[in-house]
C-alpha cells in the first residue's frame, strides 16, 4: 500500500500530466485542464462553498471540494458506491459525469489511487491524439 494521498498531490499529479495547465473556469475557479490554452477542457476544479453542497453532519458548506470529471456514469458510479473511497455526489451533479472529494479526506486514498482516477478525469476530457501518443492503449475523448 502507497502513502496517503495529500491536498498538494492534486496539483502535482495534474501538473505531471501531458498538455495541462491550471486556469479557471466557472468565473473563478482554479481549474486543471487539458490542453493548455483556450480549448482546454477542464478535468479538475477546486469548488467554492455552495449551498448545493452541505455537510450532512454539520450543515455548513462544503469548503475544500474538488471536482473531478469521470469517463462515463459507470465510472462515477464505480467511484461514488465504493465505501472504501472518500468520493461522492450531489444532486447538483446529477447526469453530469464527475465525483467531488473533500481535501481533507484525500488521505483516505493512496496516492497512486488518486493519480489513476485523476488519470482518468484527464483521458475522459484530453483531445485523442494527445492521449493516444501518451496512453496508447486508452482511448481518449473527441475533444
Amino acid at each position: 500500500m502507497g502513502r496517503p494521498a495529500r491536498p498538494s498531490d492534486v496539483d502535482e499529479i495534474c501538473g505531471s500530466l501531458p498538455g495541462t495547465e491550471l486556469g479557471v473556469t466557472w468565473g473563478d475557479r482554479p481549474t486543471w485542464k487539458v490542453p493548455a490554452g483556450d480549448k482546454g477542457r477542464g478535468f479538475c476544479l477546486y469548488r467554492a462553498p455552495h449551498r448545493t453542497a452541505i455537510d450532512p453532519e454539520t450543515g455548513e458548506m462544503y469548503d475544500d471540494l474538488v471536482v473531478i470529471r469521470t469517463a462515463n456514469a459507470a465510472d462515477k458510479a464505480a467511484l461514488v458506491e465504493d465505501e472504501a473511497t472518500p468520493f461522492f455526489t450531489i444532486d447538483h451533479f446529477k447526469g453530469f459525469n464527475a465525483v467531488l472529494v473533500q481535501q481533507s479526506r484525500l488521505g483516505e486514498i493512496t496516492v497512486d489511487e488518486l493519480r489513476e482516477v485523476l488519470t482518468d478525469a484527464w483521458l475522459a476530457v484530453a483531445p485523442r491524439r494527445l492521449a493516444k501518443e501518451h496512453f496508447p492503449d486508452v482511448r481518449g475523448s473527441d475533444g
